[in-house]
């Protein structure tokens, strides 16, 4: 099988700190060559790979921002799909642009479709419903207007994720900064509970930020920036709790997954995909407000972190993802 594997291109892949679709993408990829699948990834020059890297963009357009995100976008997916013929399937990862070619080339394609950026977007994923193979990485994140294959969770691997069972006192927000990710109620949450908090993250809404997050800095409440893999790994094994206060139907949330994987709870308000990644009283809570999250966090250290690895690691491994999406690819060329 002859998989190509096309990743965005708004970071490396997989990236130095933020870039979720394409931590997927790279996971993908490398999960199918372990099982000895002939791989080519389609990605920025930069990317890190065991597969055969195929690119035209040099590096990520949000880490050169000279650059114009659309001409790189359209010449990046151009260049897969004119070398279409050579691969048995396409597995894209990149939203829904890839299926405006879709019309065009005969090989057939799985499109994950991480998030719906806005409504607006669906259109063009309901005119290629029936040519297309949709995968969704929630059953929450489901539009009913559209034909779904299978649900996979994002898987991440667990080798990459320290257990630890005692951690120190500090709460956590590992996230991008922004009303969405409830940056501003992670320091509420934290206040009301007296606890210190650590925040790390991009800083993706600038004015948000300076008004709702940065006066509130101090010895209790500590930014500490953008954090790689290696900072990543150490600040969620020893964070008491990861906090998830989430504004919006969140469709799956990479740092839930990541931090039950090193032993800590979550604590996440129950919208979108978490009451799907939490199991309430057992991994964390999924209280509706910040005092409801506040007085929970009292009741994290009832909570078995080993319980909390076992739990992520049974359903967000990269293992289990890659192997049901190669079960999703057989059946998508037994079908063609």
């Amino acid at each position: 099988m002859r998989v190509a594997v096309l990743a965005p291109v708004a970071w490396r892949t997989p990236p130095r700190h933020y870039g979720p679709w394409e931590q997927i993408a790279s996971n993908i990829t490398e999960g199918l060559v372990t099982n000895g699948i002939d791989v080519t990834l389609f990605a920025t020059a930069d990317s890190i790979t065991t597969a055969r890297l195929d690119a035209v963009i040099k590096c990520g357009y949000e880490e050169d921002r000279s650059q114009d995100a659309k001409v790189v976008e359209c010449l990046h997916i151009s260049n897969l799909m004119e070398k279409a013929s050579q691969f048995d399937i396409i597995h894209n990862n990149f939203d829904f642009l890839p299926l405006t070619y879709s019309g065009l080339i005969t090989t057939p394609a799985v499109t994950t479709i991480h998030g719906f950026s806005s409504p607006d977007i669906i259109p063009v994923y309901q005119k290629y419903n029936k040519r297309s193979t949709y995968v969704s990485i929630s059953n929450a994140d489901r539009s009913p207007v559209l034909t779904y294959a299978a649900t996979i969770y994002n898987g991440i691997r667990v080798s990459d994720f320290q257990f630890q069972n005692t951690p120190e006192d500090y709460l956590l927000y590992f996230g991008r900064i922004h009303h969405d990710k409830g940056t501003a109620e992670a320091i509420r949450i934290a206040l009301k509970a007296k606890r210190k908090l650590v925040i790390a993250g991009i800083i993706q809404d600038s004015s948000y930020f300076e008004s709702k997050v940065k006066p509130f800095f101090n010895d209790q409440i500590i930014y500490v920036g953008e954090a790689g893999p290696e900072k990543r790994n150490e600040l969620m094994r020893n964070a008491f709790a990861l906090l998830h206060p989430i504004n919006f139907a969140e469709p799956f949330g990479l740092s839930v997954a990541e931090a039950m994987m090193c032993g800590t709870p979550v604590i996440a308000f129950n919208r979108g995909s978490m009451s799907e990644l939490i199991v309430p009283g057992k991994t964390g809570f999924l209280p509706d407000t910040v005092d409801e999250a506040a007085e929970a966090v009292a009741d994290i250290s009832k909570l078995n972190r080993q319980e909390c690895r076992q739990w992520s690691a049974e359903q967000f491994s990269c293992e289990k993802m890659v192997n049901e999406y190669i079960k999703l690819y057989n059946s998508v060329l037994m079908n063609s």
